[in-house]
């Protein structure tokens, strides 16, 4: 599953992913976030998780492209799974 998001490339913004209705009664263990782009202008200047959500800090990226923001997930029970954020780098 991917969603959409637009940045600013001065922009320092948080993005999160709620699991819960995925997890139902599970927990999140580990969580790590990658990007890929044409560059490596977007960072990921921090990240953090609950037991049912992550959330990612980013800075950076070229005016005018899109990067691919991948969080993966292992849970309690074993399962790993990933959800994708697309970031378009606009004025805003």
């Amino acid at each position: 599953m991917t969603f959409r998001k637009i940045k600013d490339p001065d922009a320092v913004l948080d993005y999160s992913i709620d699991w819960s209705a995925w997890l139902v009664d599970d927990t999140i263990t580990t969580s790590s976030w990658s990007v890929t782009g044409a560059d490596s202008d977007l960072t990921v200047d921090s990240d953090s998780k609950s037991t049912t959500a992550t959330t990612v800090w980013l800075s950076g990226g070229t005016l005018g492209l899109t990067y691919t923001v991948t969080n993966r997930i292992t849970t309690g029970d074993g399962r790993t799974d990933d959800r994708s954020i697309a970031v378009d780098v606009l004025e805003k």
